[in-house]
């Protein structure tokens, strides 16, 4: 079951809406749940989608009555990189605008349709509805991932990133510049509280960590800084949501604040995770991969001119 307490933003929503935005199913397939009893307020079961909710109200959620999704199917047309194949996992390089598994008004064309042309023994693995995918990038981001395709390695790459074993190094570009070369964002991150379709620091959030470096500063076009960044925890949005609450918001990030008119209209947020490095979860070997900054970012970085001279603090 899932439980939530219905916050300010949601006053006065639909259970329908409600059940749609705590599963991620579409409106229809979270009216088929209330109606088949799978939604309680305040431990009574509710079986009209059109129920008004207050803030306050405890629902209770059954996800296992969403209606059956079909499992997806292989798709040779999805491209992506491969960079690293064995026995157990595949790392990839995905590129901007690919969806990395099904979901509501995503039912093909993603990452996982791609994977099953390739590797179709992955089927098996993990989750049936997002096979051998143990961690996600934003539809936005590029760059590094690992897939398992093995059992074996899905159980033990899950439990290592639950672990914090697995470094994910990201590059990204933000308005402003730090004040801090080096710097730990250490804030809670949840659901946004005035707007459940977003995720924002807020103090009954899960733990999040985020570490960054200021590599190069830019001022001829627009103030911008490029950064590095380290995941400690890999919750939602988290660099753009963290970036964003310290008043630095990655370029082209519509959703937290990152698109302005300074460098007109970017083709999707300025974010890509560059770096792996984990023991495999079968030979204990240690492995590195990196990706070079792909081109639409590459070509906005040109577009801001020299770097300029940045004080260490």
């Amino acid at each position: 079951m899932i439980e939530e307490v219905i916050p300010a933003a949601l006053d006065g929503e639909r259970l329908d809406r409600v059940v749609a935005i705590v599963t991620g199913a579409s409106r229809a397939d979270a009216a088929v749940l209330v109606a088949a009893g799978g939604a309680q307020v305040d431990g009574a079961v509710a079986v009209s989608g059109k129920l008004r909710l207050r803030e306050g109200q405890a629902v209770s959620i059954d996800p296992t009555l969403l209606p059956t999704v079909p499992l997806p199917a292989a798709d040779p047309t999805v491209e992506f990189t491969v960079v690293h194949a064995d026995a157990d996992i595949i790392v990839i390089d995905k590129p901007a605008g690919l969806v990395v598994h099904p979901g509501a008004g995503n039912p093909d064309r993603t990452l996982v349709n791609g994977l099953l042309a390739r590797f179709p023994e992955i089927a098996d693995v993990g989750d049936p509805a997002r096979p051998g995918i143990v961690h996600r990038l934003d539809v936005g981001t590029t760059g590094l991932m690992i897939v398992a395709r093995s059992e074996r390695a899905y159980d033990l790459m899950v439990a290592a990133l639950g672990a914090r074993e697995v470094e994910r190094g990201y590059r990204t570009l933000v308005w402003g510049w730090p004040a801090n070369t080096v710097g730990v964002i250490d804030a809670p991150i949840g659901r946004d509280h005035r707007d459940p379709m977003r995720m924002a620091v807020v103090a009954d959030g899960k733990v999040a960590r985020t570490r960054y470096r200021v590599e190069r500063t830019y001022r001829d076009v627009a103030e911008v800084a490029e950064l590095s960044c380290k995941l400690e925890t890999g919750r939602t949005h988290q660099i753009r949501v963290h970036l964003a609450a310290i008043g630095h918001p990655v370029l082209g990030d519509g959703t937290y604040g990152g698109a302005r008119a300074a460098l007109g209209t970017l083709p999707r947020p300025m974010l890509h995770a560059e770096s792996l490095a984990f023991e495999h979860p079968v030979t204990g070997e240690a492995l590195q991969f990196t990706s070079p900054i792909p081109a639409d970012m590459a070509a906005v970085i040109a577009s801001l001119g020299e770097p300029e001279a940045y004080e260490i603090n």
